[in-house]
């Protein structure tokens, strides 16, 4: 498969520096012992740029089976509760909106991270027994 250069890529890439820069501040015995990422097949992930980026800083890349939205955390665990506390809210301003899910992500407890973080590993044990089919029908 070829690798596509995107605009995006460089974006993507930057979130990636944040991503390293927090984790150096935050948790930097994590960046020692390595990173592993789980990200699909978009384009801004699959890119030269993108992979080179990877490959400079060591970091390891589990893939995302295709069409298994049951196996990203931001589906499973993330929208659903999000869906649930815009649900009836109407904004005027797409700042308004922006400020209120500033304020929703800032009021979650870690532990929501951790829950959802965690119970990927029995999803992932799901998909291989299911030899790939969906986790959740």
């Amino acid at each position: 498969m070829s690798k596509r250069i995107t605009p995006f890529a460089s974006r993507y890439c930057s979130t990636l520096d944040h991503l390293k820069e927090a984790i150096r501040r935050k948790r930097p015995g994590l960046l020692r012992r390595g990173v592993v990422l789980q990200h699909d097949n978009a384009t801004p992930h699959s890119a030269n740029l993108t992979q080179q980026w990877l490959q400079r800083y060591g970091w390891e890349i589990r893939p995302h089976p295709a069409h298994s939205l049951d196996l990203a955390p931001s589906d499973f665990h993330l929208f659903g509760p999000l869906k649930r506390h815009l649900g009836g809210m109407a904004f005027e301003t797409e700042d308004d909106l922006i400020s209120e899910l500033r304020n929703w992500f800032d009021n979650l407890d870690v532990d929501f991270f951790r829950v959802g973080i965690n119970s990927l590993l029995s999803r992932w044990q799901k998909c291989i027994d299911l030899h790939g089919d969906y986790v959740e029908k």
